[in-house]
């Protein structure tokens, strides 16, 4: 059973309204040459995406993975910067709270809950905080380099806070973001766990752009309109990293969102999910309405990034489906 993305996150412890867009919180915006428009769209990858990549030589693999698919910017998925048991042991840092809604419900997070008391798992969690907290800062700025000299644009930085982070953890994880170069990063979080970063987003002057998924029945989740408004309260510096899948999923319209909420939000996940809950699915498939978000991007000009997020159950290797999702989303924009 392929292992999504949102709980990698949680088991794997990343007008004159639209120009102010590119000159608030996205400062680099102006900056940003590293990119190839599909259409006037920023198209890049969410580099979860190449998650079956081997992990040695990660950050050069998932390079070559991104020319491969001509994409050249990025999200960057902070397990493929973080050391390798952060990535292979799903269930380091795994907040047992909150798992999300999803064809799998209860048994499966049971599962996890078990998996996530055991003495190696807890000390697994003891190491990656360690790591956090004393790796030094020229590690991301070395990563940055690499892809800068691929001519990729790292633009957001994915790690996902959760409530088995410290207070200095979260801190430092703002510190690893500016050495990566970015001033965004992305998260799969709760209201509560968002509330404690406020301060810390405050002081470094970076966006945190919350995440949804479609759990409908937990209020600490982001699914609803109405809980990204509450996050946009909560600190200049909080916005939107909209997930057109899993808004889809929870039965909300995406084209909708946009065009009332285009100034919070920093970029898009695309992907493809059934409504109700449904599952991912090969894009086209599904009821995620894809191709109208891409023409509303082009058509309106808003400077949102769209970002293919391979998720769903796929035939053929990471690369090839990414190439198939990146190739869907430019036949729309045509």
């Amino acid at each position: 059973m392929p292992i999504s993305r949102r709980d990698f996150h949680k088991l794997a412890l990343a007008g004159s309204t639209t120009a102010g867009l590119a000159l608030g919180f996205r400062e680099s915006f102006a900056a940003d040459k590293l990119f190839s428009p599909a259409s006037g769209v920023r198209l890049g990858v969410q580099t979860y995406s190449y998650r079956e990549l081997p992990m040695e030589g990660i950050v050069d693999s998932v390079i070559g993975a991104m020319k491969k698919n001509g994409l050249s910017e990025c999200e960057l998925f902070a397990q493929q910067v973080e050391p390798p048991n952060a990535a292979t042991n799903f269930w380091v840092g795994f907040d047992p709270k909150v798992l999300g809604a999803g064809a799998d419900g209860g048994a499966l997070t049971e599962q996890l809950r078990a998996k996530a008391k055991q003495e190696s798992v807890i000390q697994a969690r003891e190491d990656l905080r360690k790591w956090r907290l004393e790796v030094p800062l020229d590690h991301f700025r070395e990563a940055r380099k690499k892809f800068d000299a691929a001519g990729i644009n790292v633009h957001v930085y994915n790690l996902s806070f959760n409530s088995s982070f410290t207070d200095a953890e979260m801190d430092r994880g703002f510190e690893h973001a500016k050495a990566l170069g970015v001033n965004i990063i992305s998260a799969s979080t709760t209201h509560t766990v968002a509330k404690r970063l406020v301060p810390f987003a405050n002081k470094h002057k970076i966006y945190v752009s919350m995440h949804g998924h479609a759990n409908l029945k937990d209020p600490d989740e982001f699914a609803t309109p109405a809980s990204f408004e509450q996050a946009l309260a909560l600190s200049k510096y909080f916005k939107i990293n909209l997930d057109i899948g899993h808004f889809s999923a929870a039965n909300f319209d995406s084209v909708k969102f946009i065009e009332q909420h285009h100034a919070d939000i920093t970029h898009l996940h695309l992907k493809d999910r059934k409504r109700d809950g449904g599952p991912n699915t090969e894009w086209g498939q599904g009821d995620t309405p894809i191709k109208a978000v891409l023409q509303l991007l082009k058509a309106r000009k808003y400077p949102i990034p769209a970002y293919v997020e391979y998720e769903y159950a796929g035939e053929k290797s990471c690369v090839e489906e990414v190439q198939k999702c990146a190739d869907y989303a430019r036949a729309a924009l045509a």
